[in-house]
């Protein structure tokens, strides 16, 4: 493959590059290739900086740690996805007239040209769902014989995706940040899962939020959409030519949705060039058991429905088609991921289950609809969300709550409110013990047939460094004490 044409405008080009996290590094080794004269800003300056900025220093790159707000002199900038437009930096490029992007859009601009131009994206976005749709998505990918690797907010910066290696497809999840940031980024196929009050304080309102996650649809042409989403539905109507809705309920026309606890296809006719003879189940075609697939809860049926979508809708370019056994093989095929209702250990009959990527009341409500009796572990920051809605509609669920995190006055205020009856139990600190409490505190209040749930409606950044680190040491807590009762 070779690069698009237009790689070749970054040679010499003074570049910025916002961030030195792992977008960012794989951002400014890609523009040094490129021959741009890069300048890497971070306000952090700690050991891991240090040592990538070392790294990038000695690969021609000039690194300015611990002043992230200072102006810079550049032609572009390329911003990680957490930078806020109002931050200083790239607030003053914006005056300034300098465009201001994000790795997702820089490595939309570098696709290598294959034999039938570059390699396709299918691409997720949502408030929550994304990177377990993704990795579903990627399945009947693979299983329908193609090269495809998922990348972006998954944790693959695409830049590398596509500057590293061969791809036939790739499996996209796109944040509202990385969204912001894109101009010309505009997926084969897209779909949006639903979309909630999340992030609020970086995009100023819901509508902006919304707004951004519709951007994903910017080619226009086909797309996939939750009919079950009022506000989603508005936006796929207005956004595609072509939209295609899918449903936990029975599928309308067009679309995807279930029948006795099977994804059902109505999207299109039968074609027996490419297909073999359909299963019919009701008025559309039989994909795959609900029953038969490894993962569990109403959200993760949702998500295997969502990934069917998007990924037959992009299979009716006809070039690359995708079969309907193969959606049936790759869905059977998926494995979650760490933190996302993940069963970690069963201590005397209670489960222990860690969706620590529950991060905001939308995801958590998801992950507790999951289970009927619950001792909730919850708290972290909450960043301005309501709790409200989310306790009184799950507090039949609730044997106990654990309440650990910085902001606990919202949630305990809730319970109140909608449970008073629940027994509460507060855990403080920042330290390793703070998990170990939050178990130890939970194992006191479940009784045999209970699930232990952290999902914890909140981000993590108060008492770790991120969901997987609370997951990880809810997990290992958990299994100590799984360990001590052996």
């Amino acid at each position: 493959m070779t690069a698009q044409p237009g790689s070749g405008e970054f040679s010499g080009r003074r570049v910025a590059v916002a961030g030195i996290a792992m977008s960012g590094e794989a951002a400014a080794d890609v523009l040094l290739q490129l021959g741009a004269r890069v300048l890497v800003v971070d306000g952090r300056d700690g050991p891991a900086e240090q040592e990538v900025a070392e790294r990038l220093r000695a690969a021609g790159a000039e690194v300015r740690l611990g002043d992230a707000e200072s102006p810079v002199d550049a032609d572009l900038v390329v911003t990680s996805p957490g930078w806020r437009p109002d931050q200083p930096l790239l607030a003053a490029a914006l005056r300034g007239g300098v465009e201001v992007i994000g790795e997702p859009e820089l490595a939309w601009r570098l696709r290598p040209w294959g034999t039938y131009g570059p390699a396709p994206w299918v691409a997720v976005t949502g408030t929550n769902g994304k990177t377990t749709t993704v990795g579903m998505v990627e399945a009947v990918l693979r299983a329908a014989g193609y090269r495809v690797t998922a990348a972006g907010n998954v944790g693959r910066p695409l830049v590398t995706a596509v500057t590293s290696a061969s791809y036939d497809v790739l499996a996209v999840e796109l944040s509202s940040f990385q969204l912001h940031w894109s101009s010309e980024l505009a997926p084969d196929a897209a779909v949006v899962l639903n979309i909630a009050p999340d992030h609020l304080d970086w995009h100023g309102s819901l509508d902006a939020y919304a707004a951004d996650k519709a951007a994903i649809w910017r080619a226009g042409g086909c797309g996939a959409y939750n009919a079950d989403d009022e506000l989603v539905t508005h936006l796929a109507l207005d956004r595609l030519d072509d939209p295609h809705p899918f449903t936990v309920g029975p599928a309308q026309s067009g679309g995807f949705g279930l029948v006795d606890g099977v994804i059902v296809d109505r999207m299109s006719g039968w074609g027996p060039e490419t297909e073999t003879e359909p299963d019919y189940r009701g008025d559309g075609i039989a994909l795959v058991d609900v029953a038969d697939l490894a993962v569990s809860g109403p959200h993760n049926v949702a998500n295997a429905i969502a990934a069917t979508a998007v990924s037959r809708v992009f299979g009716l370019n006809g070039r690359m088609p995708v079969p309907w056994a193969a959606v049936g093989e790759g869905l059977r095929s998926y494995r979650p991921g760490p933190h996302r209702n993940a069963e970690v250990a069963v201590v005397d009959g209670v489960r222990y289950v860690d969706d620590s990527k529950a991060t905001n009341p939308h995801a958590a409500a998801a992950s507790l609809s999951a289970y009927e009796s619950v001792v909730w572990v919850a708290g972290g920051l909450f960043k301005g969300a309501d709790v409200d809605g989310l306790v009184a509609e799950h507090a039949s669920r609730l044997r106990a709550v654990v309440v650990i995190g910085v902001d606990r006055r919202p949630l305990i205020d809730a319970i109140a409110r909608h449970a008073p009856d629940v027994p509460v139990v507060e855990v403080s600190g920042r330290d390793t013990d703070v998990m170990n409490d939050a178990v130890s505190a939970a194992a006191r209040l479940a009784a045999p047939g209970d699930t232990v749930l952290l999902a914890p409606a909140a981000a993590s950044m108060d008492q770790f460094r991120d969901y997987a680190e609370r997951g990880d040491r809810f997990a290992a807590a958990a299994r100590d004490l799984a360990g001590r009762q052996a």
